[in-house]
């Protein structure tokens, strides 16, 4: 699919935010300033720009400058209120990454996982258990159901690079929302086996449901994460309250 105007403007002063040519506190060019330097139309400026207010990067009132008010954090993180890959997270973060798909097999839901997913009973899904490496490390344990029906054919070699990829790109599909928690759990005997808890005995738990363009629940994750390695990040805008 080809990279749009929009996607290159947004990347582009992502990258400057990033890589401190726009540094902490500092300010964008004005919108009027952007429409030249990118030889772009105001509404994709805008775009663009609200695409980097919703993660984070920037801050706008009516008729001020605009803000950069993106820091670092040592930590990786993995975003809360974004729909993010581990791919793409472990590349926005710079480091090196693998997967191990443990299983990967067909089954139909009973009561037990209707009631877990929020799949009807019935349901064919595809149950996939996937080990994440990070820098070498085992560290998180992913956790997947699929819905058969929107994730036709789906392989242990999809699994291994990217089922989202494959989702978007080759079957199409538009991934639109999640509904997540966090949580802690003491680590049980599978996280023990697959993952590189060292003292740790407990992890990071973000589990939820996620929905197509057409309202259809389609997968159903838990991500298992060693506690010391992650730290989650999201992004909120105060609405006054008008009680």
């Amino acid at each position: 699919m080809p990279e749009s105007k929009f996607d290159k403007i947004y990347a582009d002063l992502k990258n400057k935010i990033e890589t401190k040519v726009f540094s902490f506190n500092s300010f964008l060019p004005s919108e009027n300033e952007l429409t030249k330097i990118y030889s772009s139309s105001r509404t994709t400026i805008r775009r663009a720009l609200s695409e980097l207010i919703i993660r984070g990067y920037i801050q706008t009132n009516q008729g001020s400058r605009i803000r950069v008010i993106y820091e670092p954090i040592e930590r990786n993180i993995f975003k809360i209120g974004g729909i993010e890959s581990f791919k793409e997270a472990a590349i926005r973060n710079g480091f090196s990454y693998d997967t191990k798909v443990v299983h990967l097999e067909k089954i139909v839901a009973d009561e037990k996982i209707a009631t877990r997913t929020s799949f009807k009973i019935g349901d064919e899904l595809y149950d996939v258990l996937r080990i994440r490496y990070i820098n070498n490390k085992a560290l998180i344990l992913d956790k997947n159901y699929f819905l058969v029906s929107v994730a036709k054919n789906l392989t242990e070699e999809i699994a291994k690079k990217s089922i989202y990829d494959y989702l978007e790109n080759e079957l199409k599909i538009k991934i639109m929302t999640s509904k997540r928690k966090m949580t802690t759990e003491l680590a049980n005997l599978e996280d023990k086996t697959y993952l590189e808890l060292e003292n740790y005995n407990c992890l990071a738990i973000v589990s939820g449901r996620v929905f197509n363009s057409d309202g259809i629940q389609f997968e159903y994750t838990e991500s298992r994460h060693r506690p010391d390695y992650f730290c989650f990040e999201d992004t909120a805008i105060r609405h006054k309250f008008n009680g």
